[in-house]
């Protein structure tokens, strides 16, 4: 069986979820929170995505995404230093 990551999405009542969110993943209420439980092959895709960011290892999914967007930015930041560089030896 799949194992489930818990995500705490909003202080917020629950309404009525989206049909999107439906479908990727179960989202409950629990003490008046929005808790999201993600599983499956969504459960799959951010433990992968876990390994790949440098300190992703145990972190929940929505400090995940952001440590991952920081990552995004050094590697271009990274790669146009080393286009200047590059360029410069030309």
């Amino acid at each position: 069986m799949a194992r489930q990551m818990r995500v705490i999405v909003s202080k917020k009542r629950l309404s009525s979820p989206s049909s999107a969110s439906k479908s990727t993943c179960n989202i409950r209420e629990s003490e008046g929170r929005r808790v999201v439980v993600i599983g499956g092959s969504v459960g799959k895709k951010v433990k992968r995505l876990q390994k790949l960011v440098p300190g992703g290892k145990g972190l929940q999914p929505d400090r995940l995404f952001l440590q991952t967007a920081d990552y995004i930015l050094h590697l271009k930041l990274k790669l146009d230093l080393l286009r200047a560089l590059s360029n410069l030896y030309r």
